[in-house]
């Protein structure tokens, strides 16, 4: 499949207000604005690390803007999400250590000029509500589901559950996984659920998802295993089978997918097969069959550098897609998939 490439560009350059900047995510908007969000400051988990954000607009980008911020406590991972009655919500967390952050919202009906809240998403939520890294989805029936992950001594990913338009969460059942603490290569495992594979390490997190039908639901999953780990949901997310082991390498970290009107599927991840590896190079790819074979369709980075945290959407026949840049930078790109 030929792809063209629209833009290709930075969000901001280096006059920036924070040393260091990570995990962007970023909506759609009319007029063919773009907004993007991230979090930067001097370094990840610091206490001044705030939540930044950016329009595209007349064909340029605005300087970055805090949208969020709290003296001395770390913010991260922003999520934007437009919901199918045009308001943005921001999701983010906040907290000193992961396993302890909170999840807080913003939400605007002005497509991001002005901001309400912040207010807790789930009260009393420790340990992370609602999307962890990427995007909702809204289901056929009006459903939303928010993809989410804890991380203590295990990884576990599940799904929060809206049936109320955001006001109120419910959480599916964990992404079961067949944990095991031995050591040794698991390479060239087959693409199919009844892989009798092992997790080894602390196990999956950050789901991207799609339906594709109705209430039936797919994750893709950053995993400790070196492979995209994959789990299905036939019943609207509320339960899910064992994740089982892709062909596609990871390097645990941060992947994205969106499915088009077309129903192509779009993958943004670093295929590089080794737990906590190389955050380069970072590649684009295709699915026509519902994720069951993938071909690599564009490499976006293959220098030396970080190059990770890929969010990715979709309106007709282009994607929309944005990455942090070796911690310094935000890129966003727009290629028309024909």
């Amino acid at each position: 499949m030929p792809e063209q490439v629209v833009l290709h560009e930075f969000v901001f350059g280096d006059q920036r207000p924070f040393a260091s900047c990570h995990a962007s995510t970023l909506v759609i908007l009319p007029d063919d604005e773009i907004l993007v969000a991230w979090f930067g400051g001097s370094r990840e988990s610091a206490g001044d690390v705030a939540i930044w954000m950016s329009r595209r607009t007349h064909g340029k980008w605005t300087p970055p803007t805090k949208v969020a911020d709290e003296e001395g406590i770390p913010h991260w991972n922003p999520v934007l999400f437009q919901d199918p009655d045009g308001t943005i919500f921001l999701f983010y967390k906040t907290g000193h250590r992961i396993k302890d952050w909170q999840t807080m919202v913003m939400t605007s009906k002005d497509n991001g000029h002005t901001w309400a809240g912040p207010q807790p998403l789930v009260e009393g939520d420790i340990g992370g509500r609602g999307p962890v890294k990427n995007k909702p989805i809204v289901l056929a029936d009006g459903t939303w589901l928010a993809p989410a992950s804890i991380e203590n001594d295990h990884w576990d990913a599940f799904v929060d559950i809206s049936h109320d338009q955001g006001r109120t969460w419910t959480k599916s059942e964990r992404v079961p996984l067949k944990r095991s603490s031995g050591q040794g290569s698991q390479v060239g495992l087959p693409q199919t659920a009844a892989a009798d594979t092992l997790i080894r390490g602390k196990g999956v997190i950050q789901p991207t998802l799609w339906e594709s039908k109705p209430g039936t639901v797919h994750m893709l999953l950053r995993s400790t295993e070196e492979r995209i780990y994959r789990s299905d949901s036939h019943d609207g997310g509320r339960t899910w089978c064992t994740a089982y082991p892709l062909e596609l390498p990871n390097n645990n970290s941060g992947i994205d997918l969106v499915r088009m009107d077309s129903e192509l599927l779009a993958l943004v991840y670093n295929p590089v097969g080794i737990n906590w590896g190389p955050r380069s190079p970072l590649v684009l790819a295709v699915s026509s069959d519902n994720g069951v074979s993938w071909r690599e369709e564009m490499v976006l980075e293959d220098g030396e550098g970080e190059y990770s945290y890929p969010a990715i959407v979709a309106q007709g026949e282009m994607v929309y897609l944005t990455y942090t840049w070796r911690r310094a930078r935000v890129a966003f790109w727009q290629i028309r998939l024909i």
